[in-house]
């Protein structure tokens, strides 16, 4: 199937219901103001790409290339990061909402998140190495099996993390957030 390819192109105000975009690879392309909530984005290829202010809620992301993609202020609701294409799966995200979406076994190093609402997001089994976690509600995330070496927890809110089935080596937290560290152990805190 032959697919188009944008270079450096502005979207604004999409509404993909209305006006589908085409199947394609879209480099250094800025998307700002849409909604593709329940899109179907599988086999797309995002490179070098900003969504400002979108709706991305429940699309589809089958084998969707996101390499170097930035996410601000965005509403990422159940969200499938694991039905990815892995290959260069590089993101950002600033002042987002991911709650109820899914990393499962994705390679994340280096991730950022900032300011974003990451409630209920599955975590399991995936590398977050070096990843920041900063000013994040992560309230009922799973992280299980997943490796934290290095990653940022210190102004991250909300999680609980257990140190026997994650590898948090060299992980930053706060004295706040050690409470989230202790959890299953059914120990009081003062």
């Amino acid at each position: 199937m032959k697919q188009d390819y944008f270079l450096d192109k502005i979207f604004d105000k999409i509404d993909f219901a209305v006006n589908p975009l085409p199947l394609g690879e879209y480099v250094a392309c800025s998307f700002s103001n849409s909604d593709f909530s329940n899109a179907g984005l599988s086999d797309f290829k995002f490179v070098d790409c900003e969504f400002n202010g979108c709706n991305l809620s429940l699309a589809a992301l089958s084998r969707t290339a996101l390499r170097n993609v930035r996410f601000q202020e965005c509403k990422l609701l159940g969200l499938h990061f694991d039905d990815c294409n892995p290959f260069g799966l590089a993101l950002w995200f600033d002042n987002c909402n991911l709650s109820h979406s899914s990393f499962y076994q994705r390679k994340l190093k280096n991730t950022t998140f900032k300011n974003s609402k990451l409630q209920e997001v599955d975590f399991t089994e995936c590398d977050l190495s070096s990843s920041v976690f900063d000013n994040c509600d992560l309230a009922g995330a799973t992280f299980e099996n997943t490796i934290l070496l290095k990653a940022d927890f210190r102004t991250a809110y909300n999680y609980v993390i257990h140190p026997e089935s994650n590898r948090i080596k060299k992980a930053r937290f706060s004295l706040n957030g050690v409470a989230g560290l202790l959890y299953g152990y059914n120990i009081d805190i003062e």
